[in-house]
């Protein structure tokens, strides 16, 4: 659900995640319809990396508490 709303308001993917001043500068570049398409991108690229960075620290905290 959540890549959907980075496709068609990727602007809106950032703000619901907690990046306003991230969110300002996507919504100035996807105002164009050239730059709409690099703002989908980033905002997929950065939904996917948050997700990364999620399972990191899980497995992180899973290999710290078994030691």
């Amino acid at each position: 659900m959540m890549t959907l709303i980075a496709i068609f308001f990727p602007s809106l993917s950032f703000f619901l995640r907690g990046k306003i001043f991230t969110s300002i500068i996507c919504l100035i570049l996807q105002i164009t319809l050239i730059g709409w398409i690099p703002a989908a991108i980033w905002a997929v690229i950065s939904l996917q990396n948050s997700r990364a960075n999620k399972r990191n620290q899980k497995l992180i905290k899973a290999i710290k508490s078994k030691s």
